[in-house]
Formats: structure tokens, sequence, C-alpha cells
């Protein structure tokens, strides 16, 4: 690299030079309509441009930027969760799992019908979904509350319809649904004349949670009440236990969390809930030959 009058040598693979082009480029260093790595060079050493460490964030940081992005999404704002996506996608500290989901929020924009749905959901605005699954089957619900979450890692539209035909959970909760949003490839939207719902509907689950769990256990937006039992000899416990009250809208996906507790979880009320998790439970024992179970 030369300029007038003196001159400096950087012996940089390709790869590295491109990234510099485009570090210059981004801030207006150009030589006519190219990138100018001289340019760039003397605006560091000037100090116009401050250069930090990439990988010096703590995990508390990236948690909550990631948690930001969800909350984004649940309150109507997902350009706004994009660009906290793409702050992150910048980072080099980040899990690989983290990253490859932070790069599915920043795949190609977002098809008109999911703009749509953004939409209403910041207007309170009730609609008609109509779309056919990935086994051509029609589906056309009447939403009358919706918010975007993620469940694993995928993006799904919890909703209140006023169709119930279908829907396996509990009777409590047969008007939510939870849609897969990548399973739609193109839908057809329309306003409908109903009052939107401040929530979906929802059941109070009790859940003790034992030995390092009931320590470790971190409060969800959903739990209700979240303490000490103080009686937890009456029980049968012989180490402390944490209650806790959670408000669920769905079945599926709170039994898949109380797996993941394992032993330390115990489901006490509705029976409801309970039952199924039962049901779960001989499932799994005979599908591993303990019929006894």
């Amino acid at each position: 690299m030369t300029r007038k009058g003196q001159s400096i040598t950087l012996s940089i693979n390709e790869r590295d030079k491109a990234e510099l082009e485009r570090i210059a480029a981004e801030q207006g260093m150009l030589w006519g309509d190219r990138p100018n790595i001289s340019r760039l060079v003397e605006a560091i050493a000037r100090r116009e441009l401050i250069i930090s460490r990439n990988n010096d964030w703590t995990e508390a940081r990236i948690r909550a930027l990631h948690q930001a992005i969800q909350t984004l999404i649940d309150a109507g704002h997902p350009e706004s969760a994009q660009q906290v996506a793409q702050l992150l996608s910048e980072r080099s500290e980040l899990s690989k799992p983290l990253r490859r989901e932070i790069e599915r929020w920043l795949e190609p924009p977002l098809a008109p019908w999911r703009l749509q749905i953004d939409q209403y959901i910041r207007r309170q605005t009730p609609f008609q979904l109509t779309y056919r699954d990935a086994a051509d089957r029609p589906w056309r619900f009447t939403i009358r509350h919706a918010r975007l979450t993620l469940y694993e890692r995928r993006q799904y539209l919890e909703c209140w319809c006023e169709e119930t035909d279908g829907n396996q959970d509990l009777p409590e909760l047969q008007h939510n649904w939870t849609l897969r949003l990548d399973r739609i490839t193109d839908a057809a939207l329309s306003e409908v004349r109903e009052r939107w719902r401040p929530e979906l509907d929802t059941l109070a689950v009790e859940m003790h949670l034992l030995r390092g769990l009931a320590f470790a256990y971190e409060a969800k937006a959903s739990d209700v009440s979240c303490e000490w039992l103080s009686d937890s000899a009456e029980h049968h416990y012989s180490s402390p236990v944490c209650k806790v009250v959670r408000r669920i809208s769905n079945t599926f996906w709170f039994l898949r969390e109380v797996l993941h507790y394992g032993e330390d979880c115990i489901i006490v009320s509705p029976s409801s809930v309970q039952q199924r998790f039962k049901q779960k439970l001989r499932m799994m024992c005979q599908q591993y030959g303990m019929h006894d179970a």
C-alpha cells in the first residue's frame, strides 16, 4: 500500500484484505468508488475510528440481548428484533448453537403475509388465517389473540382461535393453537370484525422442585409464585422444596420442559395435567420394555 511521501506494507491474505475493504466501504473510506484501506488505517491512527475487542462481552450481556430479541417479537417489533440479532451476529464470543439461531433471524426478508401478521398483532386486530400445511391439508383460523414466540429455536405463532376441531389439548386450552411458521409457505389473511382478546387461555399448574433444581431454578415470566415450601417434611420430602405455580397456555411445551427436569420435578396439580404426564411416562416405560411401571 503506497501514499505520496510515505509508504507501509501489509502482509495479509486475500480474505483479510477483503474484510478490510468491506470495513473501509462501511465507513465511507473510498478512493473514487473503491474501498481505500489506506484511508481506513489513517482514520484508526487519528482515532477517528475506535478499535475495541470483539470477544469481551459477558455471558449475562449476551443472554440479555438474546432475551430482548424474543421480547421485541412478542411486542410486535420484528424489525427492532432483527437489529438486535444483527448486533449479536457481529460478536465473536457466541456459541455455535446461538450463532446458528441468530443467523436464522437474519435470513431473507419476511414474506408479505408474515409482515401483515406482525401488523395485526401490533394493532391488536383480529384476523383470519388460511393456509395449507406440508401435507397439503387446508387450515383456517379466526384469530383473536396472537403472539410470536420461540420454542426450541423455532418460531411459532401462539394464538387464540375460535376453531377448536383437531386440538388435542385439555378442554380448558383447546382454543389455543401453536403454529410453526416455517411450515407455512404462503397464507391468505383478512381482517375480521371481532374483539381482540387480552391473552391466551391459561391454566394454573403447581409443581414442586427438588434437590439441586430447587436452588438453581430461575423464575419465568409466566410464574405466578415461586417460594420455599415450609412444610416439606409433611409432604414426605427429605430436602427443601421450591413450590412453583405457573400459568400455562398449552400442555405440550410444558410437559417437554418437565421431562427436561427429570426426577427433580413433580407436577402436583391440576390432576388433568398430572395424568397427562403419567401417561407420557407409561408410554416411555413400555417402549423400553418396563411393562410393570
